[in-house]
């Protein structure tokens, strides 16, 4: 009796074992290639917000300082309506100024200055300053861009006043 057989015996089965492992190893299919990853979002476009445009409410058609004069002295009376001296001023005024005043492209007040100012009455020329910045933006004057116009003002001791391009005259 051959000594190595049993050993034979057992070793078939584990070579048919062996075997078939390494078929089966060549028979299975390779794992799935990974997903691809999904494309990165676009980079979100900046939002560009424009500075905002100031769009004048009102607008002068004047094409000359002294039509524009009087749509700024309407403006003026409009904003300072209880402030209007009505019907003729009495012979005696406590002041009378003459005022430049200098209105952007956009109506806004850049400059004022005294062509005739009331020395007497320092606190006039101050509220005549006052309501006159107080009273901007005025109307565009969209025709010429900018303007200087020249206005007269007429006070009443009371401290109403009323325009010489408005006037309703003097008793």
């Amino acid at each position: 009796m051959n000594t190595f057989a049993p050993f034979r015996v057992k070793q078939i089965p584990l070579r048919l074992v062996a075997s078939a492992a390494v078929i089966l190893a060549g028979c299975t299919t390779a794992p799935p290639p990974p997903a691809p990853k999904p494309a990165p979002a676009p980079a979100p476009k900046p939002i560009v917000v424009a500075p905002p445009v100031e769009i004048p409410t009102y607008v002068s058609q004047a094409t000359t300082p002294r039509e524009y004069r009087r749509d700024a002295a309407s403006h003026l009376y409009e904003r300072n309506l209880k402030r209007v001296y009505h019907g003729k001023m009495p012979p005696l005024l406590y002041a009378v100024g003459v005022l430049q005043v200098e209105v952007d492209g956009k109506g806004h007040v850049t400059r004022t200055s005294w062509m005739r100012p009331p020395m007497h009455a320092p606190e006039v020329m101050a509220e005549i300053e006052r309501t006159v910045r107080q009273a901007d933006p005025y109307p565009a004057p969209i025709r010429m861009g900018r303007v200087t116009y020249t206005d007269t003002w007429l006070w009443h001791k009371s401290g109403r006043f009323q325009l010489d391009t408005l006037t309703e005259g003097q008793m």
